[in-house]
């Protein structure tokens, strides 16, 4: 059966007065819960500032852990995260609109993922990110929603380009500035030992790949790992509000589908 634990920190950086980031997660009742619906994780980063970005985070984070249980059990893990997803960005769009005359600006990033059986559905709009740290190496599972990264998606930038641009935190998707989103879905299969990490653009702003898995490698208490990494973005920059969550992958339960229903593997 799937094992797993997990931590997580968040921290408003050296430079900001308050925290717009916002984490949760909702994790199984039960064996036949883990199974039927998995574990749920989520890191939001608002946008707005006066605009109650603290507001669209919380919103996004507590619409997706409120309504997980709420699905059918056995749902496919990408149906429910975009309907998730959807819900949240309903959510931030009409509580920015009826705020007051001409509304609100508000609206947040978004990370979130499903860990069920032997694989990760990753849901992400915007620049907040989910990387996997798999035998001493890190790599995003992610790719930034943002102008400069379009560009280099396009071959008009490149790499080294967009991390210079002045441009390069300006989004080109968010929860709650328009009526609809369109979410990006992506699953990925685990191995036991392979630890997640999501987290807000101000800790991967300044820490490297190579930092994260030697970080993560190099705690065996998760918290330990998770208070390390933000540190260390702090100390690299903290211009910005700083959350990570790790999730470590104990054991796996290895399945394959079948006209849409799953199988246990030997």
């Amino acid at each position: 059966m799937l094992e797993l634990e997990f931590a997580q920190h968040s921290d408003p950086g050296k430079v900001r007065e308050h925290n717009e980031d916002f984490v949760g997660h909702s994790e199984p009742r039960s064996p036949e819960n883990a199974r039927s619906h998995g574990w749920l994780f989520a890191v939001a980063d608002g946008v707005g500032g006066q605009d109650r970005g603290e507001v669209a985070s919380r919103t996004a984070v507590e619409t997706l852990v409120t309504g997980f249980g709420k699905y059918p059990a056995g749902e496919p893990a990408s149906s429910m995260l975009q309907k998730l997803v959807h819900s949240a960005n309903l959510q931030i769009y009409e509580t920015a609109a009826g705020s007051g005359p001409g509304g609100s600006s508000m609206c947040t990033t978004l990370v979130a993922c499903i860990i069920r059986y032997d694989h990760v559905t990753i849901a992400h709009v915007g620049d907040s990110r989910c990387y996997l740290v798999r035998r001493g190496r890190a790599h995003p599972l992610t790719s930034d929603h943002t102008v400069v990264g379009e560009q280099v998606r396009l071959g008009l930038l490149s790499k080294d380009e967009a991390a210079a641009s002045g441009a390069r935190h300006l989004l080109s998707r968010s929860l709650g500035s328009n009526l609809f989103v369109n979410v990006e879905i992506g699953e990925h299969p685990l191995l036991a030992g392979d630890v997640l990490l999501l987290s807000s653009d101000g800790f991967h702003g300044s820490v490297t790949n190579t930092e994260i898995a030697t970080t993560v490698d190099r705690f065996h208490v998760l918290r330990d790992g998770a208070e390390a990494l933000v540190s260390l973005a702090n100390e690299k920059d903290g211009s910005d509000n700083i959350s990570v969550q790790l999730v470590r992958i104990k054991a796996i339960e290895r399945m394959g589908m079948y006209r849409g229903r799953p199988y246990k593997l030997r």
